[in-house]
């Protein structure tokens, strides 16, 4: 079976259908762009065929993009000329696309061509929207859930089959700039008032409206506005005076952005800029080569890897237990505080029914206002309506009342922090629900196989880690106690999929995984405080290494008395193996002087009274001076990435991770670990085994036993490995 076929009406117009074979979504594969690459020749050297549509055959979208695994099969062919591979698979892939832009038609006079629409039923991204732009005209259906839009800058490369250039031609670089260097995604209305796509229709006349605009078209209806005489690019090419000032503005806002960090987004800008300059043949060759330096560049390679490959293999359920669905019908959730409000919001956005209970009805009922108070905000931005919020309002019910907990087949518990509460609400609700129903406690910090003791069923107990803000972070951590079982674990993983979040799996330790590799990010930076390295150059260095904030900043955030608590209670646990007395005296202050960060406009920062940073608190400097010789950047930044990743190692070593996908992803999405480098274990590849143990022994005899190389690392160091090559998917396939 071929993923693209070809009907030609008795109207004379030939419907090229894409429709991948068991996908639910199109996705571009190597054989599809020679499927379609031969049915446009076939069509354009057929007299009986007046013009071509390119469509669909699934319901709703046109495609989702592509198959990134086309790349590394173009990398693999080449053998030793890997990016002359690259290069020149993509080069056939433009060719294809420009011939369906050129459309047979003579390249002198420009005449002589057959007009090729695009008639798109929903969602296209990456190339299922790189393909619709080299046609003469799209048409989109409407349908409010579509996205239409090229988002690979996400995932760290940048649009490389013509979207770069076509989209910049089309609308100059001012305009594209959102599309391109931030992956602005619009529904069909959006993308038509942009400028992105040119006619929306009902979906029920989406491909006779195509068939019609191609049999009107004309000669000069077909011709793109770059391949007329005298084309003038709209907003200035570079030398022109506005153009100048456009990839001035660009090149410094590239800059700020990215802290120089994230090469996708400078290739990007340089291939439009040189682009800009050439006629649109040489452009696209010039995009190609661009393309080609970032998808061989190992940063690149990893963002694919952690944001996109190992990402969708996690939400489909790479490591599901091998049990029956275990679809969540009814939530109950304990506690509306701001965890709690937030997981009955996002469960009820799915369609699930929640009972939301808190000890005081206001409390519960306040709870059940966050959801209100979000859908007003999407129907402010036209993303919800009025019915729609009463419909999520409708499925949750707040409460003070345990037996609505009946009926329930998943419980997540967030009280209050403390080991006797849990345990307390535990058997509260055991006593209530049915005797199938899973019980996960929301926690960060308490052991899972401790809580579970409070359970008549531990094989039934679970934890499930939300990240703050629910409706904003995209991971949740899952953590199996010490008798937590496979059908626990699977509900988890389905609850997690069906509120559209990314699920980690990790086993019972201290801090699970996440809050062991980010404590360590705040404890190093506050050390390098009292130590008397400046704030600001502790804090501007962990953000020019892609870090989304400094170590004081997120303290500031996530409040300094949680950091207190959490240090009192570490410290309680590990007796006189605790190690981080320095930071305390640090924090301990802090609290002392009231500054509890963001929450009470005082921390390390000071803010204005709307809550906004002003800057460094003076204060700090105040108590612990500056020391006059400072150390260099690399440093400060080597100390804050290692104190990451070492303990990301410690956590696979010890089997609190059972997969380093799980470790990149959940770095990254849970924390923000300088995402460019597509995770701690793939930083630690990409600068090599035996560096990194050089380095860790260079940090241990400067700044202490932290900073030790764990046996593991030291071990792949002497045997010259990689973290992807010994435990990547495909080496566990192969043990």
């Amino acid at each position: 079976m071929t993923d693209f076929t070809m009907k030609t009406g008795a109207d004379g117009v030939a419907v090229i259908t894409w429709d991948t074979q068991n996908k639910s979504m199109n996705v571009m594969n190597q054989q599809g762009f020679i499927d379609l690459d031969a049915l446009v020749d076939q069509a354009l050297a057929d007299d009986a065929v007046k013009g071509i549509v390119i469509t669909s055959g699934k319901d709703g979208t046109f495609a989702g993009g592509m198959d990134l695994n086309i790349i590394a099969k173009m990398k693999h062919d080449a053998g030793d000329e890997p990016a002359r591979g690259v290069f020149e698979g993509v080069m056939q892939c433009h060719g294809i696309l420009r011939k369906i832009e050129r459309a047979g038609m003579d390249p002198k006079t420009n005449k002589g061509g057959k007009p090729i629409a695009c008639a798109m039923p929903g969602t296209g991204l990456g190339i299922g929207f790189e393909i619709p732009l080299a046609c003469h005209r799209i048409f989109v259906a409407d349908n409010p859930k579509a996205k239409i839009g090229l988002p690979e800058i996400m995932v760290g490369i940048f649009p490389g089959m013509g979207g770069t250039t076509r989209l910049v031609r089309k609308m100059g670089a001012m305009a594209a700039s959102p599309f391109l260097l931030e992956g602005k995604l619009s529904d069909p209305k959006r993308a038509k008032s942009a400028g992105l796509v040119d006619e929306v229709v009902a979906p029920e006349d989406l491909l006779q409206s195509a068939k019609d605009w191609v049999l009107g078209a004309t000669d000069a209806d077909i011709v793109k506005p770059w391949d007329q005489k005298g084309y003038k690019m709209p907003g200035g090419e570079p030398f022109h005076p506005a153009g100048f000032m456009t990839f001035v503005g660009a090149s410094a806002m590239v800059n700020g952005k990215t802290k120089g960090v994230y090469p996708a987004a400078k290739a990007l800008l340089s291939a439009v800029y040189e682009g800009a300059m050439v006629p649109f043949d040489t452009a696209i060759q010039i995009e190609a080569r661009w393309f080609t330096n970032i998808l061989m560049n190992p940063s690149s390679e990893a963002m694919i890897r952690s944001l996109f490959i190992n990402k969708e293999a996690l939400e489909k359920g790479a490591n599901r237990p091998d049990v029956p669905s275990q679809t969540v019908k009814k939530v109950g959730v304990l506690g509306a505080g701001m965890m709690g409000a937030g997981i009955a919001l996002v469960s009820a956005l799915a369609g699930i029914e929640v009972v939301l209970i808190d000890q005081k009805q206001e409390a519960a009922d306040k709870g059940k206002s966050l959801t209100a108070d979000y859908m007003d905000k999407g129907i402010a931005r036209k993303k919800a309506t009025e019915d729609k919020k009463a419909a999520t309002l409708d499925l949750i019910t707040a409460t003070t009342d345990l037996d609505a907990l009946k009926g329930c087949d998943l419980i997540v518990e967030a009280v209050f922090e403390d080991v006797g509460v849990k345990a307390e609400m535990t058997k509260k609700v055991e006593a209530v629900v049915g005797e199938d129903c899973i019980f996960a406690t929301n926690t960060s910090t308490l052991p899972i196989t401790e809580l579970a003791k409070a359970s008549k069923r531990p094989a039934q107990f679970i934890g499930i880690h939300f990240f703050s803000p629910v409706e904003k972070m995209m991971l949740v951590e899952i953590i199996k106690g010490a008798e937590s079982g496979p059908r626990a674990v699977a509900k988890a993983l389905d609850f997690v999929r069906q509120i559209r979040k990314t699920p980690i799996v990790v086993n019972d330790e201290r801090f699970f995984y996440a809050n062991r590799c980010i404590i360590p990010y705040i404890n190093e930076g506050i050390r390098m405080v009292k130590e008397g390295v400046a704030p600001a150059l502790i804090e501007n260095a962990a953000k020019n290494v892609g870090m989304p904030l400094g170590p004081l900043q997120l303290t500031d955030e996530t409040s300094i008395d949680l950091g207190v608590k959490i240090a009192k209670a570490t410290k309680a646990a590990m007796g006189d193996a605790y190690p981080n007395a320095e930071v305390d005296e640090v924090l301990f202050w802090m609290e002392g002087e009231g500054r509890l960060g963001r929450k009470s406009k005082s921390g390390f920062y000071a803010y204005d009274d709307k809550g906004k940073r002003t800057g460094i608190w003076d204060g700090l400097t105040a108590r612990y001076a500056t020391a006059e010789d400072q150390p260099n950047v690399q440093t400060v930044q080597d100390r804050l990435l290692f104190a990451q990743v070492l303990e990301a190692v410690r956590a696979l070593e010890e089997g609190v991770l059972e997969d380093i996908r799980e470790g990149d992803v959940g770095a990254i999405l849970g924390w923000g670990f300088a995402p460019w480098s597509g995770g701690p274990f793939s930083w630690l590849d990409i600068i090599g085994a035996p560096y990194a143990a050089e380095r860790c022994d260079q940090l241990t005899e400067q700044f202490g036993d932290r900073f030790a190389c764990p046996a593991l690392l030291r071990e792949m160091a002497d045997k010259g490995q990689t973290f992807y090559g010994r435990f990547g998917p495909e080496a566990q396939k192969a043990a």
